[in-house]
């Protein structure tokens, strides 16, 4: 974890139409582009759990972006906390929850 001042750290839950539409594979694709750190996952209650690290206006505009989505995706609510920055760089797909 980097204790850099600079680094936004947020946790996000994704519900809605979320699974069986690319979510996850759109954000690591999202994510890459905007230089984010972090994982995210599908969570055996139908949403999408995602950390984003990096910059605030990054990290501001991945959580707007997600509220879109992919084509196929409806989203219903992004309920966000803080969370720790992730320990590794990089942005990967993590398994079910």
């Amino acid at each position: 974890m980097t204790s850099d001042p600079a680094v936004t750290a947020v946790r996000a839950v994704i519900s809605g139409r979320v699974q069986g539409v690319w979510f996850r594979g759109w954000i690591r694709e999202r994510a890459g582009e905007l230089g984010l750190d972090g994982w995210v996952r599908n969570r055996r209650d139908g949403t999408v759990e995602a950390v984003f690290a990096g910059s605030e206006a990054a990290v501001a505009e991945m959580l707007a972006a997600c509220r879109k989505g992919p084509p196929l995706a409806r989203v219903t609510e992004i309920a966000t906390t803080t969370a720790d920055t992730p320990p590794a760089a990089g942005f990967e797909t993590r398994p079910t929850a």
